[in-house]
């Protein structure tokens, strides 16, 4: 990593290396442990032994655990109820003592449920395995997969389960850009939330991707997993305000781009 930074006169640094499954964190912390918290550690280091002093934390809403406010604003309690946010908020602590120490300076980004392909479909979701919803639920209706899971149908929310706030990724990576330019001319560290500030419940996600596709698939209501906060919803007011930031694409279009990138990566006729 040092020889890396200073080979390339490296400015900033925007780490994407993060495992990021809440519930595989409940299954295997060390592993989310080890490469979320010592991993970045070991890079701030490398940055702070070379001399770069500028970075772009992807951060996440599960800092928050089961928030006292919804929509949820920056300076609510961090409370994780996983090891994964756990693993960011280590991470988050670090950044303010190496900020004070050693003048690394940093723009924290709390990502809500990141979603969708790019617009020319050149990139999207495809983990291994598959664990998101809007992706899962794609699978199912394509009959890629027998039927989609429901983890838990008994929620205090609308129609009994979870409520998540998506964030197109397109949307995300202006903000990105933003943070980044506010970094290197502002000098200064600053937190924010990414969402759009609207809440879906799992139901009404699986409904649209039904609709978007035209097609119906089997649905296995389940237990509840572990680690899965009930109502996730952003206050984004901070970014918006501060750096001129607006998501440009709703939940529908979001699945709508999701749903064209699976066809592409699958060959089948878009339409």
């Amino acid at each position: 990593l040092k020889n890396i930074l200073k080979q390339y006169n490296i400015e900033a640094v925007m780490p994407f290396a993060a495992f990021i499954e809440a519930g595989e964190s409940m299954e295997n912390p060390s592993k989310y442990f080890n490469n979320n918290s010592v991993g970045t550690l070991s890079l701030l280091d490398a940055m702070i032994e070379t001399g770069v002093n500028n970075l772009i934390f992807s951060s996440t809403a599960a800092l928050y655990g089961y928030p006292d406010r919804i929509p949820i604003p920056e300076d609510s309690p961090l409370v994780p109820v996983n090891p994964y946010g756990e693993s960011k908020l280590i991470i988050e602590k670090v950044l303010k003592w190496y900020s004070e120490i050693y003048n690394l300076k940093y723009i924290s980004l709390r990502y809500f449920n990141a979603a969708g392909a790019d617009e020319k479909l050149r990139t999207g979701e495809m983990h291994n395995p598959e664990t998101h919803l809007i992706p899962l639920a794609i699978k199912a209706a394509f009959g890629e997969l027998d039927a989609l899971y429901l983890y838990g149908t008994d929620y205090k929310t609308k129609d009994g389960t979870c409520v998540r706030d998506y964030i197109y990724v397109g949307d995300l990576v202006d903000a990105h850009l933003l943070a980044l330019e506010y970094l290197l001319k502002e000098k200064q560290s600053n937190i924010f939330n990414l969402g759009c500030g609207i809440g879906y419940t799992v139901r009404e996600v699986i409904n649209i991707v039904k609709e978007i596709t035209g097609k119906d698939f089997k649905v296995i209501e389940t237990e509840r997993r572990p680690g899965d906060p009930e109502i996730l919803i952003a206050s984004s007011q901070k970014i918006k305000k501060m750096l001129g930031w607006n998501p440009k694409y709703d939940l529908r279009e979001i699945i709508k781009s999701a749903v064209d990138f699976y066809k592409k990566s699958k060959s089948i006729k878009l339409s």
